[in-house]
C-alpha cells in the first residue's frame, strides 16, 4: 500500500471515530507499527491529526482547558453520587487508600465514614477540609484519618508540583481513587495541568489498586498531559457504560453498585 494510500485510510478511520491506536492501524493496513507511526508523524505535521501517546486523535480534539473546582462542582451532581456509591463500595475495613484531586472524588467525602479505620492520603484541600468538617459535626463516627499533603493550588484546588509528589512517593496506599479530565482508550488517563500529571504519577505508581472515577462526559475526551495507559488500571467507575474498545482494556463498573470485592488484574 502507497504511503498516501495509508494517509486517506488513516484519516477515513479517524473522522469515523475520536482516536486511532497504532496496534489497530498497524493491523488493519497490513504493515509495521513503525510505519504508522511514521504516518502519524507526516499527518501531524500537516496538521490532520493531533499525535498522543499509542495513536492518535482528530485535531481540534485535544481538551487543554482546566475548569476551575467551584464550577465544575455544580455539573452532573447525580452522576458523581452513583460513582461515589459504586466506588465506596470497593473499599474494606483498615484499608490506607489515596484520593486525587476533583469534584468527582470528592463525592467520596460524606461516604468514607461508612467504612471503619480508613487511612486517606489526599492533595484535595476540598476532601480535606470537608472530611474535618464532618469528622467535627460527628466526632467518633467512623471519620478517616487524614493526610494531607502539602504543594501549590490548582484552579481545581488540588495541591501539586514537588512537595506534593514528594509526600505522595514517600507513603504507600492499598487503592486509589483517581479523578480524570480525559479517559480514552487511545491515549488514556490524562489531564490538562503538566503539574498535576506529574503528581497523580506519583499518587499511581504508589498504590496497590487504581481505580479511575469519571463520568460519561469524560469518555472519550484527551487532555494535554498523560497520566497512565487505561489498560494499567484496575477498574474505570463511571455512570453509563462506554461503548467500544474500552471493557476489553480494563473493568467496567456502572450503577447499579458493584460487587464489593474488586477484582485483580492479571
Amino acid at each position: 500500500m502507497l504511503a498516501a494510500e495509508r494517509h486517506a485510510a488513516i484519516l477515513d478511520r479517524l473522522a469515523r471515530q475520536p482516536a486511532v491506536r497504532v496496534s489497530g492501524l498497524a493491523l488493519a493496513l497490513g504493515v509495521s507499527e513503525m510505519t504508522v507511526r511514521r504516518d502519524i508523524d507526516t499527518l501531524e505535521a500537516r496538521g490532520a491529526l493531533v499525535r498522543v501517546h499509542g495513536g492518535a486523535v482528530r485535531p481540534g480534539s485535544l481538551s487543554s482547558v482546566e475548569a476551575g473546582f467551584d464550577a465544575n462542582r455544580s455539573r452532573g451532581g447525580e452522576a458523581k453520587r452513583k460513582i461515589a456509591a459504586a466506588a465506596v463500595s470497593l473499599l474494606a475495613p483498615g484499608m490506607t487508600v489515596s484520593i486525587t484531586g476533583g469534584t468527582t472524588t470528592y463525592a467520596l467525602a460524606p461516604l468514607l465514614s461508612r467504612v471503619q479505620g480508613l487511612t486517606v492520603i489526599t492533595n484535595s484541600l476540598p476532601l480535606a477540609d470537608e472530611l474535618h468538617r464532618l469528622h467535627a459535626a460527628a466526632p467518633g463516627d467512623g471519620a478517616p484519618q487524614v493526610l494531607l499533603s502539602g504543594g501549590q493550588l490548582t484552579p481545581s484546588k488540588a495541591l501539586v508540583g514537588p512537595l506534593a509528589t514528594g509526600t505522595i512517593t514517600s507513603l504507600r496506599a492499598d487503592l486509589c481513587f483517581m479523578g480524570a479530565h480525559g479517559v480514552d482508550a487511545t491515549a488514556g488517563i490524562t489531564t490538562p495541568n503538566l503539574a498535576e500529571a506529574d503528581t497523580n504519577r506519583a499518587f499511581a505508581r504508589t498504590c496497590g489498586t487504581l481505580v479511575i472515577l469519571a463520568d460519561a462526559t469524560k469518555i472519550g475526551v484527551v487532555s494535554l498531559a498523560r497520566v497512565a495507559d487505561l489498560d494499567t488500571t484496575a477498574a474505570l467507575v463511571t455512570d453509563r457504560q462506554p461503548e467500544g474498545e474500552y471493557a476489553a482494556l480494563t473493568r467496567i463498573l456502572c450503577d447499579p453498585v458493584p460487587d464489593p470485592h474488586l477484582e485483580e488484574r492479571p
